[in-house]
């Protein structure tokens, strides 16, 4: 009840975070819907139907992950005076960002429910004089207990990442004198790329039967598909470690104050928004990679609409839980700048600063994104 008030009474700006967390959730639940309804049209393609459902794992896991994003940044949950002194300390408010987050993906589920019973003929009659009959199989009943479980799985889950994020926890002591914990994923996530990108070479020369993913872009062998995981996982395992190099590229020979303080930020919020931003350079190569084989007539017609609809909410996702980082990112420096201010640092300063640090990282991620995607495709294109 008292997380409801909250929401209730939150400024639209956080309404509008958890209503996109809604309609996130929403999508997810119709895609695991859908691969409920291929799985009791088609009883004889079991593994198929498994494939299916392994596939929905990534739009939930970029849902979770802005799930857990727009809690870290809801004003709701941030410790204040006074309020342990009425029973609200760091664990009550971590599980009223939990419970908020679950109210926010149920409802995102029922609306995908009711939307999928609507597309089905359920409630009103078959729509768009039955396009979509086939794919939601209409002439099968659909079990409510497995459609339930499957739409509980959301709000479970991104409740549960909540919760486990903003738990309290009490940072070790540094030494005095030592400089702040450097991200140490660089050389792994390096790594992984290049296992990534070796592994679906191997795989695309070597061929294979495909994989009867959704949309029926069956045309690629598994390895190439573990390939690509592997590559996104160390893309964004060395985010962090990208971004703290970037801060420091920004202070190298003889800096002024614009670029000083640039460099000092993004070293100090690296692990903020770094791997967030790993997250969007993998999708993006993922996705540059997948036009790329389309453009070469590798998989004609392999995308269909439940593919375009995951691909959708990946995108979707990761981009706006990088977004909620920065806005999180500037909320946490926001006494910085105002003693900054205080002391008489021209606005221009802190402008200037702004532009370099989005400049370096434009220039350092979206040429990797782009080479990743072209070394990802390069196999499957000959």
């Amino acid at each position: 009840m008292l997380a409801l008030r909250l929401a209730r009474g939150a400024h639209p700006l956080v309404q509008t975070r958890r209503l996109l967390v809604a309609v996130a959730a929403a999508g997810v639940g119709f895609l695991l819907l859908c691969t409920l309804g291929y799985a009791v049209g088609h009883p004889e393609r079991s593994s198929a139907s498994v494939l299916r459902l392994l596939w929905c794992v990534l739009p939930l896991a970029a849902t979770v992950q802005f799930a857990v994003a727009v809690a870290r940044t809801d004003p709701s949950t941030r410790p204040r005076p006074g309020l342990s002194a009425i029973g609200l300390g760091p664990a009550r408010l971590t599980a009223i960002a939990a419970a908020s987050t679950a109210v926010a993906c149920t409802l995102g589920s029922m609306v995908a429910l009711l939307f999928y019973l609507h597309l089905r003929g359920d409630i009103t009659g078959l729509p768009f004089d039955g396009a979509a009959a086939d794919l939601l199989a209409a002439d099968q009943p659909i079990p409510l207990a497995a459609a339930l479980t499957l739409l509980a799985v959301v709000p479970v889950v991104a409740a549960t990442a909540a919760g486990l994020a903003l738990r309290p926890r009490t940072a070790p002591a540094a030494p005095e004198g030592a400089e702040k914990p450097v991200p140490s994923g660089l050389p792994w996530g390096v790594a992984l790329v290049a296992v990534g990108l070796a592994v679906e070479t191997y795989a695309g020369r070597g061929g294979g039967t495909g994989l009867p993913l959704p949309g029926r872009f069956d045309g690629n062998p598994a390895g190439v598909l573990a390939g690509w995981v592997l590559t996104a996982a160390g893309l964004a395992m060395a985010g962090p470690g990208l971004v703290h190099g970037c801060g420091r590229l920004l202070q190298s020979v003889r800096p002024g104050a614009a670029r000083l303080l640039a460099g000092r930020v993004l070293m100090d919020e690296s692990h903020r928004i770094g791997r967030p931003l790993g997250v969007v350079s993998a999708v993006l190569s993922g996705t540059l990679a997948a036009a790329a084989l389309d453009d070469a007539g590798t998989g004609p017609g392999a995308f269909g609409p439940l593919t375009g609809l995951g691909a959708a909410l990946i995108l979707a996702c990761t981009t706006a839980t990088l977004l909620t980082a920065a806005l999180e990112s500037k909320q946490s420096r926001a006494h910085t700048t105002e003693a900054l201010l205080r002391i008489g640092a021209p606005p221009t300063v802190l402008r200037s600063a702004a532009l370099m640090r989005a400049g370096v990282l434009l220039a350092v991620f979206l040429p990797l994104t782009w080479a990743v995607a072209e070394l990802a495709a390069l196999p499957l294109t000959g």
